[in-house]
């Protein structure tokens, strides 16, 4: 059995290439998990999650995490995948076969615990999983050489329950991935001419890969690649996607390449996914950095420079020093403190409230928590499955407008679990870009359905699961329900401010039944069922409105001095006009400014 295996930034499984056609240009393309060994939920649901995630996938942009399947799953739909940036664990399965015959390259951009592109981990956990044919495996031809790898291989035969069969008399060197002759190993390298100096389909010199393939190949040409070496635009591999601007040798100048294309992970895209941003450079990212900010234009986000000082941006847990960070706690909450935006995952479980004594963390005061009601946008997921007692809604995220989805936990964005929360009190809450949402087990929970959640998804295929939270009839009788004020499309929360839309009228973040046209303070205008202030400066009327529009341009009458449309507190005296000369205004006897005459020089 195989505890831990090989370091590698190139690996294939499949047995015979030389059939395969390469269309990863077409290809669609899945996040993956960074989950690790970590079950979400019960075994039912995480498989269902892992079937969800990479479904139909075939470039994998994050890790392949193959984890807890039981003997009896379909694991089918893992044929698809034949690129995988990060990396690949299997572990803890039962299941007799994990059918990766089509995954051509591992990249290891990311690695398992810092260290390994594959790793597969039995053990006592899975005593029914014998691994066979490891030995018979020509890794060198698989790693990257160049990168040093490291390798924790099983002895041969140290299993004495290992009856696994021979490798196929006509295999090459005894090389095989498992019994039979289709399952033989297609060496690459160690079987190439000499003069092949990177990968080969055959032993002859006429059989060398072109110099940008990554695994094998089935010809001379960069079209012919399995998988490419560094980036592959619309079949073809190359060292590096076309600019988007090019040298105009008449104009002496840069112009815009009508061929340029964005770099997205190791493929050359015309055109970035949605919700990634673009940079200048060339290429997708999930967020902007140095002192740029992200912007949308014209439903394109794109990163700007920041005029001034940039809004605050936090790194989240997977981003910066907080890479290998699982979950928030007292020793970390801190970094947040007047964070509007945070890149990266928020994770709230256990120990993040009550605090870990094997790694001596301790307990989170509740009150600390208010570090994220700052935050407005969140760019990969938010998972909470513990919250303090006490604390009876998530109000510490009522600020929160976005919930990007760029990192998720396999399908998932947004997980609330397990809490004893009567409401969710999500009242800014406007979009969720990608991913699923998971609202469960959530005994005393009211104000919550699937349906209140589709109008916030932007993507297609995104779904909410709402269940085993309080029931309508139990939410009821509780008078756990919105507020007469609310429109029948829902509420996050009790009361007036936590309405999905106002039945009539709505007063900053609250709904009102009227606003203060003739009576009641501050004298009000309504815009678009929206009670707005009259400026100060205009004079409060009884019987007909003071306003009719905010401004001190749209008063009814004025409260001190006109000065040609507007309501002013004072005529000018001495203020800046055309041609550097200075005003000079006095008021007649209706309180309206007029100039002074040009020979006045102080009014």
């Amino acid at each position: 059995m195989i505890r831990r295996t090989t370091v590698i930034n190139h690996i294939k499984f499949s047995s015979n290439f030389e059939n395969q056609i390469f269309f990863l240009s077409l290809s669609p393309v899945c996040q993956g998990f960074t989950n690790r060994v970590n079950l979400l939920g019960s075994k039912d649901d995480h498989y269902l999650n892992m079937v969800r995630t990479y479904s139909n996938c075939t470039v994998v942009l994050e890790n392949l995490e193959i984890t807890y399947v039981e003997e009896h799953r379909d694991l089918s739909f893992l044929r698809s995948i034949e690129e995988v940036s990060g990396y690949v664990l299997i572990a803890l399965n039962t299941v007799p076969r994990i059918p990766l015959e089509n995954l051509r390259i591992i990249r290891g951009h990311s690695l398992y615990e810092g260290k390994f592109a594959l790793s597969v981990l039995t053990g006592r956990w899975s005593p029914k999983m014998i691994l066979c044919n490891v030995e018979t495996i020509q890794w060198l031809d698989i790693v990257n050489t160049e990168s040093k790898p490291s390798m924790e291989l099983p002895v041969a035969g140290s299993n004495p329950a290992c009856k696994c069969k021979k490798c196929h008399p006509d295999c090459f060197n005894g090389s095989c991935w498992a019994p039979g002759l289709e399952n033989c190993q297609t060496l690459t390298k160690l079987n190439c001419a000499q003069q092949c100096s990177k990968r080969c389909k055959g032993p002859s010199p006429s059989d060398c890969c072109n110099e940008h393939c990554a695994a094998g190949c089935t010809g001379p040409k960069p079209t012919d690649c399995l998988a490419c070496r560094d980036f592959q635009d619309d079949g073809v591999c190359k060292d590096s996607c076309p600019g988007l601007m090019r040298y105009d040798p008449n104009l002496h100048q840069l112009v815009p390449n009508p061929h340029g294309k964005y770099n997205f992970g190791a493929t050359c895209v015309k055109s970035c996914p949605h919700n990634y941003v673009v940079t200048d450079h060339g290429a997708c990212v999930r967020t902007c950095s140095g002192n740029t900010y992200e912007v949308d234009e014209g439903g394109i986000r794109k990163c700007t420079k920041c005029d001034g000082l940039c809004p605050k941006v936090c790194n989240g847990l997977g981003a910066g020093e907080l890479t290998h960070t699982l979950s928030i706690n007292a020793t970390n909450i801190g970094s947040f403190k007047n964070c509007t935006k945070i890149s990266g995952d928020i994770t709230i479980i256990h120990t993040s409230i009550y605090g870990d004594s094997y790694t001596n963390t301790p307990k989170m005061d509740p009150s600390q928590l208010d570090v994220f009601k700052t935050v407005k946008e969140i760019t990969g997921h938010l998972w909470i499955q513990t919250w303090p007692e006490n604390m009876t809604s998530l109000s510490p995220f009522e600020n929160l407008e976005i919930v990007r989805g760029r990192t998720k936990r396999g399908s998932r964005t947004v997980v609330v679990t397990q809490l004893n929360i009567e409401n969710l009190g999500f009242r800014s809450l406007k979009e969720i870009s990608d991913g699923d949402v998971v609202i469960i087990n959530n005994q005393n929970l009211c104000y919550t359905d699937e349906s209140h959640w589709k109008r916030l998804f932007i993507s297609q295929g995104q779904k909410a699961t709402v269940s085993e939270n309080a029931n309508a009839t139990v939410c009821a009788l509780r008078s756990k329900t919105c507020d007469r004020k609310c429109t029948a499309d829902g509420c996050w929360g009790p009361g007036p401010g936590m309405c999905f839309a106002c039945r009539d009228y709505s007063r900053g973040r609250s709904c009102v039944d009227s606003c203060n046209i003739l009576e009641g303070e501050p004298r009000e205008a309504i815009m678009n069922k929206t009670c707005v202030e009259c400026h100060p400066e205009c004079l409060r009327m009884n019987g007909t409105a003071t306003c009719q529009a905010p401004g001190p341009g749209n008063c009814t009458k004025c409260a001190n001095f006109q000065d040609g449309l507007f309501c002013v507190s004072r005529c000018p005296q001495g203020v800046p006009g055309e041609d550097d000369t200075l005003v000079w205004k006095y008021a007649d006897e209706k309180r309206v400014c007029q100039l002074c005459h040009k020979n006045c020089t102080k009014g």
